[in-house]
């Protein structure tokens, strides 16, 4: 009986110990799934990450890039739409006038532009051989105001070199006149360009307060859209201001190298006159 007792007994301790090797040999091997598990699913989200850090970069990168390539023009564009509109509009608009006007007047002065010498070299080989009617036919087929100017002189020959001096005098200043018009409305589009700038400056400070009344703060993105209107509008008024300043002083001194050179050649003139004069 104590045999049997015995036996039963070290079978269940046996089965007991059997059992809790096995029991352990299962969890391990469950612990080591569920840490696989882990570690697959940890690799998955660091690989998650990293591809999401590189699409990331990708895409900054890009950026970086389509910013970099943009041209003159895309940015100029941008700009002028972050100025705003309402403000940027009437700086364009003062630009586009006075660059019509710049234009117009280039053009009107290369045509006023003529070769004084060879002009009074044929006015005189004219008045040799035919007359005043000769000279007159060569002022005709000249364009520019120096051969109006010699043909008005021509017209009056008969009446005396102070009749002649007297009429080229008076006509000579119509000319000059002519040639400066318009450069009024070029310097009034000159000061335009940065008062209108300035404007906006004005505006967009006032936005900027408003923004920073209504959100009782002075963060950078509050004050941020009225401040880059400001800048953006006086910074387009001045690049007006000083394209328009620049043509404005190439054509000032355009008309002063025209007026010399018809002041030269109309006394060159007279002198051909007189010597025709005494010929007769």
């Amino acid at each position: 009986m104590k045999k049997l007792i015995a036996l039963f007994t070290v079978a269940g301790m046996l089965t007991f110990g059997i059992s809790n090797v096995v029991f352990a040999q299962g969890e391990k091997k469950a612990d080591t799934k569920t840490e696989q598990k882990t570690d697959t699913t940890t690799q998955a989200a660091d690989s998650t990450t990293t591809v999401a850090v590189a699409d990331t970069a990708a895409s900054t990168e890009m950026a970086a890039a389509a910013e970099e390539n943009k041209s003159f023009h895309q940015v100029l564009k941008e700009k002028f739409i972050e100025g705003g509109a309402v403000w940027m509009a009437p700086i364009l608009l003062v630009f586009i006038l006075g660059l019509a006007f710049v234009v117009e007047r280039i053009i009107y002065l290369n045509l006023a532009t003529t070769n004084s010498e060879k002009l009074l070299n044929s006015v005189e080989a004219a008045l040799a051989t035919g007359g005043v009617s000769a000279a007159k036919e060569v002022c005709k087929n000249t364009r520019g105001p120096l051969a109006s100017i010699f043909y008005q002189g021509l017209e009056r020959s008969e009446e005396g070199m102070d009749i002649v001096e007297k009429s080229i005098v008076a006509y000579g200043g119509v000319l000059m006149a002519r040639l400066e018009k318009n450069l009024s409305w070029i310097g009034l589009f000159i000061a335009l360009g940065p008062m209108l700038g300035f404007l906006g400056t004005v505006v967009g400070m006032v936005f900027a307060f408003d923004a920073i009344e209504k959100a009782g703060d002075i963060s950078p993105t509050v004050v941020a859209g009225g401040m880059k209107v400001a800048l953006l509008t006086t910074v387009f008024g001045l690049i007006v201001a000083i394209v328009l300043q620049v043509f404005f002083n190439y054509l000032v001194t355009k008309i002063e190298s025209l007026v010399n050179t018809m002041e030269d050649a109309t006394i060159s003139f007279m002198d051909i006159l007189v010597k025709d004069s005494h010929k007769k």
